[in-house]
Order: structure tokens, then sequence, then C-alpha cells
């Protein structure tokens, strides 16, 4: 989670939400873009209507960091300028976006699937 968020954050809540899987999640918190982008390791992949590459067709790599927008305006024009890969979700029929956490969803589970075993 980096800072500011598109909602309220406290872990309390992210634990109640997260219901029997939220022990097993590694969260990480930055107060802000820099002080993520100093403990940044591997590759930022960005999930963005704006992407050059879709998601099907984008090789995934051990230790890439997919980093999702707020839903209403995405990211920052730095942030995705500082992405190592951008990644759309093709929406057939003319759509504008899938909902954030059903492309976030769709996207860990390609990675998943690309680097399993």
């Amino acid at each position: 989670m980096i800072e500011p968020c598109g909602f309220p954050f406290s872990l309390k809540l992210l634990r109640t939400r997260a219901l029997d899987y939220g022990e097993q999640a590694e969260l990480h918190h930055h107060d802000s873009w820099d002080a993520f982008v100093a403990e940044k390791v591997g590759r930022l992949v960005l999930l963005t209507t704006k992407g050059a590459t879709n998601l099907w067709d984008f090789e995934f790599q051990t230790g890439d960091c997919l980093l999702v927008g707020r839903e209403s305006a995405g990211v920052p024009d730095h942030v995705h300028d500082a992405a190592d890969g951008r990644v759309k979700i093709a929406m057939p029929g003319g759509g504008r976006s899938l909902n954030v956490a059903i492309s976030a969803g769709i996207a860990i589970a390609e990675a998943h699937r690309q680097l399993r075993g």
C-alpha cells in the first residue's frame, strides 16, 4: 500500500476484510511514493488502460511488483513514467475498464500461471 490511498486504510480493517487470508498476505505499507521507490526490488508492472502491452502478451518475471491505481483516476503521471512495464486488459465490445480488484486478480493469476513451477 502506497499513501495516499484512494480509501481509508488501516491494517485492522484490511485483515478483517481479508477473512482467513489476511494472515497469509505479506503487506508492505509505504508513507509515500518516494518511500516505496527506495525499497522497490524488481520490475514495476503497472496495470493501466494506457498500457502498451496486452496482459496476455506480457512476460512476467520473478520479483515483479504489480501496481494498480485508483479506479477513478489511475496513477499520477510520474508513477506511470516510472513503470518498467505497462499492461492492459483488453476490453471486448469497447468497455473502458474492469473493476480494479478484478483486474488485479486477473493479472496476478496470469503472472502465477506463467511463473509456476
